[in-house]
């Protein structure tokens, strides 16, 4: 499992570790200090003495690189702040398929349905169920009743 951090927060680590080998301190007092496992320690000492600083080097993470960048993703988050209203549809609801077709439109880019809310919880959104009210609804006469008529009929509070 690929340790938590960007790659250049583990490369700050894996350097900071060899200036503390480098002091003269064992690898189970450098791990206490880091956080990490002593064997990590060990291995990056050996990888340090084999190829120097080049072989703690940050290197990207693996894996299928994004199909939006941080820039498509940024003009993203804006287009669903301004609300799908916006864009044509008849309520503000965002909904997975209305995501992907938002994409498909804007940026050319298929995403499955089922993997918007992947997407979407990685930029830090969270699912949400919209309020369900009448449209008839009567804000002021809900007041007036919670203020007259409810006092009236709910039960008193036993002593």
């Amino acid at each position: 499992m690929r340790p938590s951090g960007s790659p250049k927060e583990l490369e700050r680590r894996r350097v900071r570790a060899i200036a503390l080998l480098k002091q003269g301190r064992a690898p189970v007092e450098v791990a206490l200090r880091l956080g990490v496992d002593r064997r990590s320690v060990r291995r990056w000492r050996a990888s340090y003495e084999r190829g120097g600083a080049a072989d703690l080097a940050a290197r990207p993470a693996p894996g299928r690189p994004p199909k939006l960048d941080a820039r498509a993703r940024a003009t993203l988050q804006r287009h669903l702040l301004k609300g799908a209203r916006a864009f044509g549809y008849a309520t503000d609801l965002w909904t997975c398929p209305r995501v992907a077709g938002l994409i498909r439109h804007q940026f050319g880019v298929r995403y499955h349905v089922d993997h918007i809310g992947r997407l979407l919880r990685a930029m830090g959104w969270t699912p949400q169920k919209p309020e369900r009210r009448a449209r008839e609804r009567d804000e002021e006469a809900i007041q007036r009743w919670v203020q007259t008529e409810w006092p009236r009929v709910k039960k008193t509070p036993r002593r």
